[in-house]
């Protein structure tokens, strides 16, 4: 809602129900080390799943309560950082973290 003096300037995109901040992030992904410190970023911010939680083997349904909106969320913003094209069937046997380091690694190298 916009304030009547003008002032209010919106300083989140929303992707879904969570503000997803506009900022690109800092980490650059060279390695599957960097990929990882990348998505631990994500989830805190997308999904506020603290960090230490977002662990290689962590499954994404099942551990970090991750459903088929926020990984739609999350593809989205993969896509940002990367500034490549997401194709569905890189994702589509996605299950744990680790699926995901594997899939952006493989985008990245393309």
């Amino acid at each position: 809602m916009l304030r009547a003096s003008g002032f209010f300037r919106p300083t989140f995109v929303f992707a879904g129900f969570r503000p997803v901040p506009t900022a690109p992030f800092r980490t650059p992904m060279k390695s599957q080390q960097d990929i990882l410190s990348t998505l631990r970023e994500l989830f805190e911010e997308l999904f506020e799943i603290e960090p230490e939680k977002v662990t290689p083997e962590a499954r994404l349904y099942e551990d970090l309560d991750i459903d088929s909106i926020d990984a739609v969320d999350l593809v989205v913003r993969l896509k940002e950082i990367t500034g490549k094209a997401v194709e569905p069937e890189q994702f589509k046997s996605v299950r744990t973290v680790q699926d995901i380091v594997d899939a952006v690694d493989e985008m990245i190298s393309a």
